[in-house]
């Protein structure tokens, strides 16, 4: 080592992070938990284009350790407060023979590792172009990994359970077609990545904080087990565009024995800013059913007509064309959905479709595609609004951009406008398809500039957004919590074609979830595709039970009931749970968990004594044997209990289910069993 090595501990001690510069003068750190390294030396740098590296021939100039503690609360979330402790190292480095500089921040919590670059403005580091970051992370082993190929555009993969050195010969087979991706190497994968080391111990890798970068996958040197940052490069191949002085995005390292702490840790939170927004009463948590899950599954169409192979919107009087009578955002299909959401208590409605443009809005990367603010001829939006908030429930926008981005913003202060004049307070936008500027990557700098930019406007407006086909979620919600929902990961939509592995659901929680919520939209009751559209022989890989239980264990404040309203009526009983199940929590407790086998979790609901579980479980079922120490002492609660019945099976019996009530207390223990691709929920009240 060229100098004394800088050693950084937890507020525990039980992680501790050693910092030095090797003999070249390389920013070198490693990390070690409960004694064990989990993180080999690895060096740190950049490769800039057309410029020496920030690589090596570093000298320290300063390092200063400092502390922090102190405890926020989140606009809504899994617990009502968030505690950020945690010791840093801010290392000042000098790179004398380029007269520049480079600053390394480290931020050790309990729970993991947080790292960013900050780049102060020096004599010849001003104006820079990045053709790589090169910061590694060198594994202690050949762990198992939860992993999806690292692609440029998408994060729609089911994942693959694997030792790392078997990457390569696995991604061949890891991915399926998709609207827009473009995969970026043989041992490349996506983050968040989750992994088990062979002694037990639990790492997570992934990114917190990402703003006017470039998103990053993680390279695999497959002969060493070290994974390095690959970042999405733009349509020139560069890897980001900074001006000194500015910071990159933390690179993140959740590290525990216990892989309940992986889903409980708030670190990726924690690094993000505080809330940027004055006012945040305009935001709420959100219940809602809609106009979808009949076009996902081919029952009606999102378009109006057959007869317009080409559209150019300010050509064509759709009043003039023959409707193709399978349009499902008209106004008697929307009035059903508007008066079922009143009856049970739901917020609000989403609708696709109800635009013009949809008859060739796809594969074409066209330009002009959609212009967010004209219905067609049987989608009445003064109407249809007025009679939504005569029943105390609101319509939720969609706006699909199909990928062209100029539009969007070209349209972006008027269709939000719109929004403000019929009383829409939430939007699901989409970006399926290749990105237009043509050449541009969903996860590039440009598009993840233009993503926090709709969530900046939106929050102008009091609008909520709850973006599809966007990048990874990095915990911007809690600098801009009208981020309520994401999707960035195959949600429930591919039940309705290539279907999702059993164990998805026992995996996202460590994976995508590490980021931010999800809009996974759960509960299909019906899993027999061809019971709605006989041309569709697609099944749900899950039990009806298991989707009431992903109402607790998929966190988000943002929670769908994505199945049609005729198959909803069928099993009201069933039903109940997810008219009863809240979306904000005072209280999470992760009560089991490893990661494609089960996940259990109890969250309190927010200003209430009401308590929730939800197990999900893997092609292997689980048994749980629930201790309920987290209620009140002396109090006594009416469990009710959704759960598989003993013949329940994911593929042949997906609709047998158990609802029984019983009374517990604190020192009540219940054993409870989560079929193959199963699970149970409880809604436990005060008595």
């Amino acid at each position: 080592m060229a100098a004394e090595p800088i050693v950084l501990n937890s507020p525990n001690g039980k992680l501790r992070m050693t910092f030095c510069l090797s003999q070249k003068g390389e920013p070198t750190y490693q990390l070690e938990y409960k004694g064990k390294t989990v993180i080999r030396p690895s060096h740190l740098g950049l490769e800039l284009k057309n410029a020496h590296d920030l690589q090596r021939g570093f000298t320290i100039k300063k390092s200063t350790i400092s502390t922090f503690d102190e405890t926020w609360q989140p606009v809504w979330g899994e617990t009502r407060k968030i505690r950020n402790h945690y010791n840093e190292v801010f290392v000042e480095l000098s790179q004398e023979s380029e007269e520049r500089g480079l600053n390394i921040r480290f931020r050790l919590y309990d729970d993991g590792l947080g790292f960013r670059y900050e780049f102060p403005l020096s004599k010849n580091l001003n104006y820079f172009v990045i053709k790589e970051e090169h910061s590694q992370f060198a594994m202690s082993g050949d762990n198992t990994a939860w992993w999806i190929p690292a692609d440029y555009d998408t994060q729609e993969y089911n994942y693959t359970e694997s030792k790392l050195s078997e990457i390569r010969k696995k991604l061949p087979h890891a991915y399926d077609s998709n609207a827009s991706q473009t995969i970026a190497g043989p041992t490349c994968v996506q983050t968040s990545l989750q992994m088990k080391t062979p002694d037990g111990i639990y790492l997570n890798l992934h990114e917190a904080a990402l703003v006017d970068y470039s998103c990053m996958h993680l390279n695999l040197d497959d002969k060493n087990m070290v994974f390095e940052s690959f970042l999405t490069p733009d349509a020139r191949g560069d890897k980001g565009y900074l001006q000194a002085p500015c910071k990159s995005p933390w690179r993140t390292i959740i590290v525990s024995d216990d892989a309940r702490d992986m889903l409980s840790s708030n670190l990726i939170l924690n690094l993000n800013d505080p809330c940027k927004l004055k006012d945040t009463s305009w935001i709420h948590p959100v219940k809602y059913v809609g106009v979808w899950w009949e076009m996902i599954n081919g029952m009606s169409q999102w378009s109006y007509t057959w007869d317009l192979p080409s559209v150019k919107l300010d050509a064509i009087d759709y009043t003039k064309v023959k409707p193709h009578g399978k349009h499902g955002a008209n106004n008697e299909n929307v009035r059903k959905y508007i008066d079922f959401a009143a009856a049970n208590g739901f917020d609000q409605v989403l609708v696709e479709g109800w635009n013009i443009g949809w008859e060739d809005w796809f594969g074409h990367e066209k330009d002009d595609v959609f212009d967010f603010v004209t219905p067609y001829p049987d989608f009445d939006i003064k109407t249809l609004n007025e009679y939504a908030h005569s029943k105390g429930v609101k319509l939720l926008m969609h706006h699909e951009t199909s990928g062209s981005v100029r539009n969007y913003e070209r349209h972006m202060e008027a269709a939000y406008s719109l929004m403000n004049k019929y009383g829409y307070d939430a939007v699901k936008s989409g970006y399926v398809g290749n990105i237009l500027p043509r050449g541009e990557h969903h996860y590039g700098q440009w598009m993840v500039n233009h993503y926090l930019y709709a969530v900046k406007e939106a929050a102008k407006h009091h609008i909520m957004v709850n973006a599809h086909e966007a990048v990874r979620p990095t915990g911007l919600c809690r600098t801009y919590p009208n981020l309520i929902g994401n999707e960035a990961a195959r949600g429930t939509e591919y039940e309705a074609g290539a279907g999702n592995n059993v164990n998805h659901t026992t995996i996202l929680p460590f994976t995508r979830l590490q980021g931010g919520p999800m809009d996974y939209t759960p509960g299909i009751f019906e899993m027999d595709m061809s019971k709605m559209n006989p041309q569709n022989h697609s099944h749900v890989n899950s039990t009806l039970a298991r989707q009431l239980a992903l109402y607790v264990t998929m966190y988000s404040p943002l929670q769908m009931a994505a199945d049609l309203v005729e198959n909803y009526r069928k099993h009201m009983d069933a039903f109940q749970f997810i008219k009863d199940v809240a979306v904000d929590w005072d209280d999470s407790r992760y009560l089991e968990a490893e990661p494609g086998q089960y996940i259990t979790v109890a969250r309190k609901a927010k200003n209430s004594d009401k308590w929730f579980v939800g197990c999900t479980a893997g092609e292997k079922g689980h048994v749980s044997k629930l201790h309920l120490d987290f209620l009140d002492k002396g109090r006594q609660y009416v469990a009710t209990i959704y759960a598989d019945a003993k013949d329940a099976d994911y593929r042949k019996n997906p609709q047998a289910y158990v609802i029984s009530k019983k009374t517990v207390t604190a020192r009540s223990v219940l054993t409870l069993r989560a079929a193959a691709g199963g699970g149970y929920a409880i809604s436990i009240m005060p008595k």
